[in-house]
């Protein structure tokens, strides 16, 4: 069973959509993908930080789906990382009301010495300082590094930012993000841009547009399936994200032509987070479900023509 760290934040969430409005709720970027992670044959943890103020039962919710939360700090005293959005009617475009860094500022993350020999690392949205504290701490590379970032980072630590980039495999960054990064407007040119920093894989996140990988002149895109309804995409990324590197962490394939299994696959994780708010989608979530959804990927994406 392949090991992989899971590297971000483990937060509390206030969210508000058109379908209503929650009081703090379990967020946080390494949340979602651990929880995505957990439907795979992967031997997971997570490095975080959060305060005193953290339930027991979501640290209990979290080891129960086989995640090992002991890189989790617990900082005596503190309080944790709180975020408050607000998403507008088209649920792509939301205005942040709160950011409370608590326990985040300082955190200088530990990675168990259990995890130090890990084979797959994502690295959640952070401070690219604390991402490159993480690489820093495995004295061995591992089979496949993923960073996540966003443009906050770009805005304000651009130079460590491009460090890290330097030193993973692939990245994942949604649309607007890979045109600040390279700017580029093209997506294709700004794939390229962003290649050449580093990563050798480039994924694209497009929202309900789906997303795109790129490798070299190969590029792949998968849809996002068409929902009645999205009550929160909060998460959504970072469950996609999860589901990506999970599945790769299962097979222990990391060429291109698994890389778009491993698309589908978090795509796919990614239509179930937004169907509830939060995390409760993912955490009740069976892998019967998740089957039958690739079904439905399957029937989206396939079709015969001849070619003449």
């Amino acid at each position: 069973m392949s090991k992989l760290l899971i590297v971000g934040t483990v937060a509390f969430d206030k969210i508000e959509t058109p379908f209503g409005k929650t009081d703090k709720i379990l967020g946080g970027a390494a949340t979602f993908i651990s929880l995505s992670a957990s439907q795979f044959n992967v031997d997971s943890g997570i490095v975080s930080v959060v305060g005193d103020d953290f339930p027991e039962g979501y640290l209990e919710m979290l080891k129960s789906k086989n995640i090992n939360t002991s890189g989790i700090e617990i900082v005596k005293g503190g309080k944790t990382f709180f975020w408050s959005g607000k998403y507008h009617n088209d649920m792509n475009t939301r205005d942040t009301l709160i950011t409370e860094l608590n326990t985040l500022a300082d955190f200088n993350p530990v990675v168990p010495d259990n995890f130090k020999n890990t084979d797959f690392l994502m690295l959640g949205n952070l401070h690219p300082s604390v991402q490159m504290s993480v690489i820093n701490q495995i004295p061995n590379r591992p089979k496949l590094v993923v960073l996540d970032t966003m443009n906050f980072w770009m805005d304000n630590e651009w130079d460590e930012l491009i460090e890290v980039i330097k030193k993973v495999d692939v990245i994942t960054i949604n649309d607007e993000e890979a045109r600040q990064l390279s700017g580029e407007y093209s997506l294709v040119k700004a794939a390229q841009k962003i290649s050449a920093m580093g990563p050798q894989y480039v994924v694209i996140k497009k929202g309900e547009h789906g997303a795109l990988l790129f490798n070299k002149e190969n590029i792949f895109f998968a849809p996002a399936l068409p929902l009645e309804e999205v009550f929160d995409p909060t998460g959504a990324g970072d469950t996609f994200a999860g589901g990506f590197i999970g599945y790769l962490a299962q097979s222990k394939d990391i060429s291109f032509a698994n890389m778009k299994n491993a698309v589908i696959y978090g795509s796919n994780m990614a239509s179930f987070c937004v169907e509830k708010f939060g995390t409760r989608r993912m955490e009740g979530l069976k892998k019967e479900e998740i089957h039958r959804r690739l079904g439905q990927f399957k029937e989206l994406t396939q079709f015969e023509i001849e070619l003449s």
